[in-house]
């Protein structure tokens, strides 16, 4: 039985957006995320492989920034490589994106998990991390994934930045504008199928959906369900 979003305490900014299309919903991380938008499984797996936009803000994701942020991050056992603008994979299914020399953006696994995260949280407190200060990301970024062959070609049109495979490679990170948005863009392939994480103020979230779905268009791009972008990254890996 799918969830009633509006009778959960945590919700994504755009679950009207998504209910809208009949989305079905079920708990990730303590929210209603949307599972299908409308379709089933089958049939959004296939649009996400072509294009698809994807709501991924039940997932967890945290940030840290201060002169000391990657010391404190090694000594907690995080791996970071000293370039910017890159995303580094941990043990865990974690990933850590370097957004600058003193600043990290940590998003966690496509099925809620995130024990890096977690792990990080209860070291953290001001008194024992002094030059490390924690940014509640899951509460003001919103997290989007747009993926597909046709993903780049849409994005030409929203954004300065060339994003295109054989310039924009594997992991590589854009601080950019799109659709006049102050935006994060990360290259996170899931399984085969090229793929973007997308994060902006969570303010703006209907907005960046909206215009997202009018650039699809001329693909025939869709909105579709976790469920999908879980399929097209195939079994849970173990978090270790």
């Amino acid at each position: 039985m799918s969830l009633a979003p509006g009778d959960h305490l945590r919700r994504s900014f755009l679950y009207r957006e998504l209910a809208a299309l009949d989305a079905l919903f079920d708990e990730v991380n303590g929210h209603a995320a949307a599972m299908t938008c409308g379709g089933d499984t089958a049939q959004e797996i296939a649009r996400a492989r072509s294009l698809g936009l994807c709501d991924l803000s039940a997932l967890r994701r945290v940030g840290y920034k201060g002169w000391n942020t990657a010391a404190w991050l090694a000594a907690q056992g995080a791996s970071m490589g000293a370039e910017s603008n890159r995303a580094y994979a941990q043990a865990d299914g974690t990933r850590i994106a370097r957004l600058a020399p003193g600043e990290a953006l940590l998003l966690g696994t496509l099925h809620g998990g995130g024990a890096l995260i977690d792990q990080l949280g209860a070291a953290w407190s001001m008194a024992h991390a002094d030059g490390c200060f924690q940014v509640p990301r899951e509460d003001v970024s919103c997290w989007l994934s747009v993926s597909g062959e046709h993903a780049a070609a849409m994005f030409a049109k929203l954004c300065g930045v060339d994003l295109r495979p054989a310039k924009f490679p594997l992991h590589a990170i854009a601080q950019t504008s799109v659709a006049r948005l102050n935006a994060i863009v990360i290259r996170r392939d899931v399984g085969e199928t090229l793929a973007y994480d997308l994060l902006t103020d969570i303010a703006s979230a209907v907005y960046l959906w909206r215009a997202l779905l009018d650039a699809m268009a001329e693909f025939d791009g869709a909105p579709v369900g976790l469920a999908a972008i879980r399929g097209l990254a195939g079994p849970q890996p173990s978090e270790g």
